[in-house]
């Protein structure tokens, strides 16, 4: 109800705009007029979310330079296309990269589910003294470009972000990096560095999903609320594609509030490490609202990628042997992510791999306890900070599995 009542308001500024005025400068400018912000259903738009990633970003110290990366159309003789439309416009990927020394090796950072760039805030100055810092929003989330998401599969899903990130590398001619991934963003770098390992030289991989399935035997529970009623309403929406952010929209302006009440929870009430200032809470809500509440994109991918009950369809484990790239996973103390998916995986990799976890952290370790995430990561990159580190013992606090 509340899309139509929204459009209906949408196309009464229209009729409005076209009776007042002849050119479509002049239109454009009095929709804004007679519509701010502030009543709209869904108050945001792309320079909301560009401008609220500023604000966030006001609080890292470290210079850095925003960008829009042309990634074009499609990669060449991709069967995906990455829009709905008929024309060969551009898409783009909003990009920070982060002042550092010539010398230093490149990490590029890659956000989860839900997320973008912007939650690493409490991480860039710290890491860009050691790193020259590239960090993105996918495909279809934060600041980047929002496609119609016309994936039907997981294998055409999986093409959308893994030949995004290459056609996006492709145009920064990077190669020989490090790659770094959250949650759902560590399951896209793996499947990229299985897919191009030529150009990543480590993996770490932070809280990664994707490496259990439901046919591995641990989804007993998982079998028994599927019989309950809620399970049968739950697993519904899932297969339906009902994502958290339809319900920020849904909300049109109490959205901020609901969103606020979230961060104000997880960051801060039920936080399980260090809890955000008053002002980072508040450009964080700002942020997070913004990015959720935009046009629906990458986030429908959710269903294809796992399913009910966050198993993957085409897990990692499946795949470890296939491995070609030196792997650091790192989980906080707290993570729901289970590390032991992780352990099962590197009884098949033929490469070095190392598991490391980090007190008073959950499944946003690198925001619960930036320092104990920064010392995991620093760890995990020695060999390329400092051959002499090579050898260098486990950070005091951090606990290798």
């Amino acid at each position: 109800m509340s899309r139509r009542w929204s459009s209906s308001v949408a196309t009464m500024a229209e009729e409005i705009s076209k009776a007042d005025v002849e050119s479509s400068a002049a239109s454009t400018w009095k929709r804004r007029l007679v519509w701010p912000s502030v009543l709209r259903w869904i108050p945001t738009s792309t320079d909301h979310i560009i401008a609220a990633e500023k604000r966030l970003l006001s609080l890292v110290k470290t210079p850095y330079v925003q960008e829009q990366v042309n990634i074009g159309s499609g990669p060449p003789g991709s069967k995906i296309r990455w829009f709905r439309s008929s024309s060969d416009q551009p898409r783009f990927i909003n990009t920070v990269t982060f002042d550092s020394k010539d010398e230093c090796p490149t990490l590029v950072m890659v956000h989860g589910y839900g997320a973008s760039q912007g939650f690493f805030f409490r991480n860039f100055d710290a890491l860009a003294s050691h790193f020259r810092i590239i960090a993105i929003d996918q495909l279809g989330w934060g600041g980047s470009s929002r496609p119609g998401f016309t994936c039907k599969s997981t294998e055409e899903t999986e093409a959308w972000f893994i030949d995004s990130f290459e056609e996006w590398r492709k145009a920064k001619n990077l190669s020989n990096f490090i790659l770094l991934g959250h949650s759902f963003g560590g399951y896209v770098a793996a499947k990229y560095a299985l897919k191009h390992p030529e150009h990543v030289k480590h993996l770490v991989l932070i809280g990664p999903a994707g490496f259990s399935s439901e046919s591995d035997g641990k989804s007993e529970w998982l079998t028994r609320f599927r019989a309950t009623w809620k399970g049968t309403i739950l697993n519904h929406l899932w297969e339906s594609n009902f994502t958290p952010q339809k319900v920020v929209r849904g909300l049109g302006p109490w959205g901020p509030d609901l969103v606020r009440r979230y961060t104000s929870a997880r960051f801060g009430t039920y936080s399980t490490g260090d809890v955000l200032t008053e002002e980072e809470s508040r450009l964080l809500t700002d942020y997070v609202y913004h990015t959720l509440a935009a046009k629906a994109s990458g986030e429908l991918c959710l269903k294809y990628i796992f399913s009910f009950g966050a198993f993957a369809r085409m897990p990692l484990l499946r795949s470890a042997s296939e491995w070609k790239v030196p792997t650091t996973f790192i989980y906080g103390f707290h993570d729901w992510m289970n590390y032991q998916g992780a352990q099962e995986a590197r009884k098949e990799m033929k490469v070095p791999c190392e598991i490391i976890r980090v007190p008073q952290g959950g499944h946003f370790v690198f925001i619960d306890n930036p320092s104990g995430f920064h010392s995991a990561v620093l760890f995990a990159c020695r060999r390329f900070l400092a051959p002499s580190l090579d050898e260098q013992t486990l950070p005091e606090g951090l606990t290798s599995v």
